[in-house]
């Protein structure tokens, strides 16, 4: 019997046996068994093809010379399988009586982790399987420990992320949190469009960074009480350009360029700065451009208050395939005709 350190780990694993031999199949069961290891035995590579449809296992013993489908059939079969089903790859031990260094280098370059040759000795066997267990749970550990870490790395980055966009916000004497809600309204949006989770993240953090290059326009034109001159005007549609260069330094996420240096590009290419238009405009600016303009109408601004919802609505409409991609557009009309209550906006600006 296997000491009960070994046992903690290797009892909740399950090892499927192929071999066409019966009597070899029941003798590395009875290994097994008195290693106090669970064992599946199976007749052929189709039977281990058909399991793997509806369960898995955590580790396979394949012999290599069976009639029908041999053990490197079997695997290349298994990969296509796993890979088409969305499984992870389970672990394989190839076993065979031949004494060739050809089926022994073939088994490996297919991606077995390890190779017993027949006869084998039980306490060979019950090493080999034991250490390959031990490295499949290595592994895992791992792979939670990496995941883990990089989720505890994202969130200190989503924590830096925020409190930059709050430092642009705070340049704005009118503006609580604007930052904050044009990307989850941007999210949203991209939920709604049918993006996965990781892209809708994405474009939640690029819109966070949206206005980043007003760090470098005067806080005496950003508030402004009143129309802009052309000068000051002019100062502003920097902010576009001055966002993007701050942002490209970033390397490990060069997408984060794409919001702020494009979410005033308009549908109809009247916008600024480059005067893109269409499909031209990245899908993740054109979000955060319909996102942009709601929370900007909703929201209190120096020179008036928030507008009220039928009007913001009525604008959201009017600047479909103009100002805004029409498909986009349509979602946020949607999220609006949701809003019931109108509490999609700035906290403090209910009475408007």
């Amino acid at each position: 019997m296997v000491n009960a350190f070994i046992k903690e780990f290797i009892m909740p694993y399950k090892i499927v046996v192929v071999d066409d031999d019966p009597s070899m199949i029941a003798a590395i069961r009875n290994i097994l068994i008195s290693a106090d290891m669970k064992a599946v035995p199976m007749t052929s590579g189709k039977v281990l093809l058909d399991f793997i449809e509806v369960q898995s296992a955590d580790l396979v013993l394949l012999d290599v010379v069976m009639p029908e489908m041999d053990g490197f059939e079997t695997l290349t079969a298994l990969r296509e399988k796993e890979k088409k089903l969305g499984k992870k790859e389970i672990p394989v031990i190839f076993l065979t009586a031949e004494d060739n260094r050809y089926i022994e280098t073939k088994a490996l370059e297919l991606g077995a982790m390890d190779f017993i040759r027949k006869p084998f000795v039980p306490e060979i066997l019950t090493l080999r399987v034991t250490r390959c267990i031990e490295l499949i749970k290595l592994q895992n550990e791992l792979a939670l420990e990496v995941k883990k870490k990089a989720k505890e790395n994202e969130q200190l980055f989503l924590g830096i992320v925020k409190s930059l966009a709050a430092a642009i916000d705070a340049k704005d004497t009118y503006t609580n949190g604007h930052s904050v809600r044009v990307a989850e309204y941007s999210r949203e949006i991209a939920k709604r469009a049918g993006y996965d989770e990781d892209m809708q993240q994405r474009i939640y953090i690029t819109g966070l960074l949206h206005d980043v290059g007003k760090i470098g326009v005067p806080d005496a034109i950003i508030n402004k009480e009143g129309k802009l001159d052309d000068i000051e005007y002019a100062i502003i549609k920097t902010h576009p350009e001055k966002g993007s260069k701050i942002l490209k330094n970033i390397k490990e996420m060069p997408e984060l360029t794409i919001g702020a240096r494009w979410h005033h590009e308009r549908f109809d290419g009247k916008g600024y700065p480059e005067g893109l238009s269409g499909d031209k405009i990245p899908e993740e600016a054109r979000i955060i451009a319909v996102a942009d303009s709601y929370d900007a109408m909703t929201s209190n601004r120096s020179y008036r208050r928030g507008m009220p919802q039928e009007k913001v609505r009525s604008e959201i409409e009017r600047g479909k395939g103009t100002q805004f991609d029409p498909f986009f557009a349509d979602i946020m009309l949607k999220m609006i005709d949701e809003d019931k209550n109108y509490d999609m906006r700035e906290k403090g600006n209910e009475e408007s």
